[in-house]
């Protein structure tokens, strides 16, 4: 359900369970940490997407009633993204849901097709949001826009997203890949050193 391809530098993500709208289970957010976790100093550029329509729905249902909803691997996951000294890149190829935004929120830059909508309905379920998610969400986005996602259950359209500071591209889904290769372009014919560098100055 997660795979990775691996081409000069770049690793390539894939979030694929299509029949659950790529819906997280514990297993596959462990399994992406460790990919994660391997990529540092491997990977000059992280792409994380998804397979189909939606990038993912956020926490398999039943395993979020189990206690997924709460569990530390969320943080675990968006930390490890968050400290890798590559760039990273969300490649949002449908629509962003609840738990799922931790690691999009996590990623250097947020890419997006035009059809995506973006909602994060924690309140409405009676969880918390992982805790790293509303600090990163207001940076990107502002305190009262955060507030309109997470407490008053807003969903987004792309073009909201964009205005707003969520994603930083906008592109028709067949041109997903192309879009996401020209902003990775300039880091993979880096050094992974010239790569951190950069990042850290910022």
């Amino acid at each position: 359900m997660i795979t990775v391809a691996r081409k000069a530098g770049v690793w390539t993500v894939t979030i694929d369970r299509q029949d659950k709208a790529n819906a997280l289970t514990r297993a596959m957010l462990g399994e992406l940490a460790e990919i994660a976790r391997a990529a540092e100093g491997a990977a000059r550029v992280l792409v994380l997407t998804g397979a189909g329509k939606v990038f993912s729905a956020g926490a398999d249902l039943d395993e979020a009633r189990a206690g997924l909803a709460t569990d530390p691997v969320w943080e675990e996951l968006s930390g490890t993204i968050a400290r890798l000294p590559c760039l990273t890149i969300a490649a949002l190829n449908g629509s962003l849901a609840g738990g799922a935004f931790g690691m999009a929120l996590a990623c250097d830059l947020r890419v997006a097709v035009t059809g995506a909508k973006f909602f994060y309905p924690v309140m409405k379920l009676g969880f918390l949001p992982q805790p790293s998610d509303p600090g990163r969400l207001a940076a990107l986005v502002g305190p009262s826009r955060a507030k309109l996602i997470l407490m008053a259950g807003a969903k987004l359209t792309a073009d909201e997203a964009l205005a707003a500071g969520l994603v930083d591209r906008l592109c028709a889904p067949e041109e997903l890949g192309v879009t996401v290769e020209a902003l990775a372009a300039d880091a993979q014919g880096a050094t992974a050193a010239h790569v951190a560098a950069i990042k850290a100055m910022i």
